[in-house]
């Protein structure tokens, strides 16, 4: 069996990889940069993007499944690029799809989950097997918010230190959407995916803490100071401003535990001091403080 991966390094992709490869899958790697994926060795890593999906067909051949990557590149063309993918899919003879979608679609939270759910509709009609991998929020933008600040000064900065978030591991996002690759069950469902735990933003500072194994100073700020920390550590602007406004809406709408990591995989999704101690290296103390 060959499983094309697409984002393959990406945050879920990355792992993903990984995990079909002890899987003792064939793993076909898409991304734009092949000299940069830096994958392992026997992935067959070919060269092409989510963008322009024309140019597929090579990269479908003989290939059984796929891991999708929803919109993410260019959400005003997704679906008509989703469109465009799985019929060459179809053509191909490829027999599973797992696209990876958002908690969005399942919360319906307007303006994120339109453009994931036209697309999870393109591959609903596909005639292919099909699996929606809906994850909520990633633990790993704790690294793009918070990473700087843990690295120079143990400190972690909030503006919604009270808001309420499930942060769920990308590793268990990953070996979600192996399991619909790999094993029959999964045709036709979509796994709404959190972490195991409901923590606030201050409780989330104390895991990761923890996972770390040394201490972190929580410090309670302004929105605009959030935001110019986000900026300053190399957030684009409207990034920003997206994950702020989850934070606040989760300060007034709090996120759920859902069941289907634990559904899936037979056990509790990793917690966030897990998370952060698999990622102690890229959460280390800056040398030169």
């Amino acid at each position: 069996m060959t499983i094309l991966v697409t984002g393959a390094t990406g945050k879920v992709g990355r792992v993903l990889v990984d995990r079909l490869l002890v899987a003792g899958r064939r793993v076909r790697a898409l991304t734009r940069n092949p000299r940069a994926a830096r994958l392992p060795a026997g992935v067959e890593v070919v060269a092409g993007s989510l963008t322009e999906p024309a140019g597929f067909a090579a990269a479908l051949d003989g290939v059984d499944g796929v891991h999708y990557l929803s919109g993410i590149l260019d959400p005003g063309d997704a679906v008509r690029q989703a469109r465009a993918f799985v019929e060459l899919a179809a053509d191909a003879g490829v027999g599973r799809i797992v696209d990876l979608s958002g908690l969005a679609v399942t919360v319906r939270r307007p303006g994120s989950h339109e453009m994931l759910r036209d697309v999870e509709e393109v591959i609903e009609a596909s005639g292919l097997r099909w699996t929606h991998v809906r994850p909520g929020e990633f633990a790993a933008n704790k690294l793009d918010m918070w990473g700087a600040s843990i690295r120079a000064e143990n400190t972690v900065r909030s503006a919604f230190p009270a808001a309420l978030g499930v942060p769920v591991h990308e590793a268990d996002i990953a070996e979600v959407a192996a399991a619909a690759l790999l094993s029959d069950g999964h045709a036709g469902r979509a796994y709404s995916l959190s972490g195991p735990q409901r923590l606030t933003q201050r409780e989330q500072a104390a895991a990761i803490a923890r996972g770390l194994g040394r201490p972190l100073r929580f410090e309670t700020v302004t929105y605009g100071r959030a935001r110019a920390a986000y900026i300053t550590a190399g957030m684009p602007w409207d990034v920003a401003e997206y994950l702020l406004g989850y934070q606040a809406e989760y300060a007034e709408e709090p996120s759920e535990v859902r069941p289907d990591v634990e559904r899936v995989l037979g056990r509790p999704g990793r917690t966030l001091e897990r998370w952060a101690a698999d990622h102690a290296a890229d959460l280390a103390e800056d040398p030169a403080r």
